[in-house]
């Protein structure tokens, strides 16, 4: 298995499978939702398409921010994890637009197989990986940005790539890195009242779910289910 790393800009070049990764905080989002019980959360680019999925399905549940981490307007709630953690989503579906991952996630969709990952389900990400054997896998850390060094992003990479590897690294210095990254930072400091710091705390636990995220494509949007096994993707 080739392994390989990207960014957000090179989304569209990308081929075989690759592994849209967004620590902080979009698909810890839709981790924790799915652990919550929703059915599905469907990853949108634009957060007009957001807005027009809310309204023509009155049980789901919007959520989304700005770049910056602000909430998305004209949505239930924000890209929060915390705020997910007490909810009961049995039966429902989440819809998500994010200013990175799933914008990520969308530019990704000509790919062979797309999968969605965060730190909170690495160990299970890396698992379903080794057990479908692509010839080659591109990591893609969306986090980089003009004020952002991104490196939750580039941890979470580099645990998937060392236990692709055979590797079993301590879990310590990856939570490490997404507590002192540059966005870590902001949601530590305690400052932002939409950068929480229980919100770090989610994104920054190691393998808390024992699912991976797998992408199937529909018309304008790209739906994250969760799944225990190495079933085809697409």
């Amino acid at each position: 298995m080739q392994i390989f790393r990207s960014d957000l800009p090179h989304c569209a070049e990308l081929t075989g499978a690759v592994v849209v990764i967004d620590v902080l905080r979009s698909f810890t989002t839709s981790a924790v939702a799915l652990a919550q019980g929703a059915d599905e959360v469907i990853a949108v680019d634009s957060l007009e398409a957001a807005q027009a999925l809310r309204q023509r399905d009155p049980n789901s549940l919007a959520i989304g921010a700005l770049g910056g981490g602000a909430p998305a307007p004209g949505l239930d709630l924000g890209n929060s994890p915390s705020q997910l953690t007490g909810l009961d989503l049995r039966g429902r579906s989440c819809i998500l637009y994010t200013a990175g991952g799933t914008r990520a996630l969308n530019a990704c969709g000509h790919a062979d197989m797309v999968l969605a990952a965060s730190l909170v389900c690495a160990g299970a990400t890396a698992a379903r990986l080794r057990a479908l054997a692509p010839a080659r896998v591109t990591l893609v850390v969306t986090g980089v940005w003009t004020d952002r060094d991104g490196d939750e992003d580039h941890a979470c990479a580099d645990l998937i790539e060392a236990l692709l590897r055979g590797d079993d690294p301590p879990h310590a210095p990856f939570v490490a890195r997404v507590h002192n990254s540059d966005f870590g930072r902001r949601f530590s400091a305690g400052d932002n009242p939409h950068l929480p710091p229980a919100d770090l705390a989610c994104c920054a636990g190691v393998d808390t779910f024992d699912f991976a995220m797998p992408i199937s494509r529909r018309p304008g949007a790209m739906v994250i289910r969760r799944t225990h096994g190495p079933t085809s993707v697409l």
